[in-house]
């Protein structure tokens, strides 16, 4: 079990994510966000125990399924939500939106939303790590699917080869898009295709608060000691469809009803509340998480939109001659 003030801050992070997943969904669900979305509801305690255990300095590469990863990672939310929303305050000028969220000042360099394109991304940092020699760690985060695409094979060869500082965690949540992992993916686990790559893998429970941090700790140790990388398959849910409108229809009811009896959120509070940790001292981080997340919210509403001639502004501009 990890100490009080790891669960602390891990719960605090994960309530975050919780309470902003929770408020997204009601804004555009009221027609006050018009945007797509990707619920991460369910995959929240994974995110945020990870990025409990690297540094800010640290890079992550994440995916268009990222709000748990860059709101963990420490990601301002005013800077986030008004992003999501595309207003000009966002953190790319609201130019990038929900897929393609950069927070250089937080370690987040890219947001991707091809599948499995940010594994060759997190390689070229962590290089420049090992030849720079300055101790950074990369997360790269993405689902099973991504296990399927090439780059998936390539990068994490390419990384064990070079003994590069990157841990490569795979949300696994059982459902690629719309697909089971079992009808595309022909072994049993993710963690087999990095033994068979000679990588240090493991396949823990990402919905285990300490289970989780006690893996991401000892794969930045290894990484930043310049031991080399790590596959870590973090078994997990998401409690949506795919995105916002998918109904989910494709997830057999039995294992909807096990996965939600089985919510991360509340067996990580109760166990604050085994530890001694008050009930008030809880309800007061929840209630902190819900004063940034309101305010956050009337910030993206409230911020305008980037001016016309924006489009042409952090774009490369190149004439073609005839």
């Amino acid at each position: 079990m990890a100490d009080k003030d790891v669960l602390i801050d891990i719960f605090t992070r994960a309530d975050l994510i919780m309470q902003s997943d929770i408020k997204f969904r009601k804004m555009i669900g009221a027609g006050q966000l018009q945007i797509v979305y990707y619920p991460v509801r369910g995959q929240e305690v994974v995110s945020a125990a990870m990025m409990a255990a690297v540094n800010q300095e640290d890079y992550l590469v994440t995916i268009y399924r990222g709000l748990h990863d860059q709101l963990a990672k420490g990601i301002p939310s005013k800077d986030l939500w008004a992003e999501f929303a595309g207003k000009m305050a966002g953190t790319c000028k609201g130019k990038g939106g929900p897929m393609h969220i950069t927070h250089p000042e937080t370690g987040v360099m890219v947001t991707t939303g091809i599948v499995g394109s940010g594994i060759p991304i997190a390689n070229g940092l962590a290089l420049a790590s090992q030849l720079e020699k300055d101790n950074k760690v990369t997360v790269c985060c993405f689902g099973d699917g991504a296990s399927n695409i090439g780059a998936f094979h390539e990068g994490l060869n390419m990384a064990q080869v070079w003994k590069l500082p990157v841990i490569f965690l795979c949300q696994n949540n059982l459902y690629s898009e719309h697909t089971p992992m079992a009808f595309a993916t022909s072994s049993e686990t993710i963690k087999q295709r990095g033994d068979g790559l000679g990588m240090r893998s493991v396949r823990v429970n990402g919905n285990d608060a300490s289970e989780m941090y006690a893996a991401a700790k000892e794969a930045v140790e290894y990484a930043r000691a310049g031991n080399g990388p790590t596959l870590i398959e973090a078994m997990t849910f998401r409690f949506h469809g795919h995105l916002l409108g998918d109904t989910g229809h494709y997830i057999p009811e039995a294992e909807m009803e096990q996965a939600l009896k089985d919510d991360p959120m509340p067996i990580l509070r109760q166990q604050l509340l085994d530890m001694q940790i008050s009930e008030a001292d809880i309800a007061a981080i929840e209630a902190k998480n819900k004063e940034i997340i309101d305010e956050a919210a009337q910030y993206a509403l409230d911020a305008p939109y980037p001016p016309g001639d924006e489009y042409r502004i952090d774009v490369l501009d190149v004439e073609i001659a005839a």
